[in-house]
Order: structure tokens, then C-alpha cells, then sequence
């Protein structure tokens, strides 16, 4: 009976999943970070008469900006604060 021992593929297999990491941080998780820190960065530059779409899809002009929260008028007298990271993005 011969048994054969496979030493080599312990290394193959660490530089397999560490290609597969490599892999998924460059299609995954670098852009994603990207996504995050662009939107952080529009939400910070936002000022007073700026159109917005917040994530539940309403359309407001900021009236004013504090630290954490956000006015915006929704139209008829409307005023509504919301936080600042439920802006969606900025109308063109």
C-alpha cells in the first residue's frame, strides 16, 4: 500500500486564499470605501440653498446645516431636519 503525502499543497493553498483576499479587497472592499468617503464628503459640503434627495426620496433646498442634522424645505412652509447621513445625494 502506498500512501502519498501532498506538502506542497499546504503552501498552495495559503497563496490561494490569500490571492482570493487580495482579490476581493481590490473589487469589494477598496470601492466601497471610496463610495463611503465621496458621500461623506458631499453631505459635509453641503450648504444653504443646495437641492438634496434624502434616502427616503424627498426633495427638499437646505435651509440650514448644523453638525449632525440638516433643515431642508419640502415645499408649502414645510421645514424638516433630518440627520445628516440620511441625505442621498445633491441635485445637479
Amino acid at each position: 500500500m502506498v500512501l502519498l503525502q501532498a506538502g506542497g499543497s499546504n503552501y498552495s493553498f495559503l497563496i490561494l486564499m490569500g490571492g482570493m483576499f487580495v482579490v476581493m479587497y481590490f473589487f469589494m472592499i477598496r470601492p466601497q470605501q471610496k463610495k463611503q468617503k465621496d458621500q461623506q464628503k458631499m453631505v459635509d459640503e453641503l450648504k444653504p440653498g443646495d437641492e438634496v434627495i434624502t434616502a427616503g426620496g424627498l426633495h427638499g433646498k437646505v435651509l440650514t446645516n448644523d453638525e449632525t442634522t440638516i433643515t431642508i424645505s419640502a415645499g408649502g412652509g414645510a421645514r424638516l431636519t433630518f440627520e445628516k447621513s440620511s441625505i442621498s445625494k445633491k441635485k445637479a
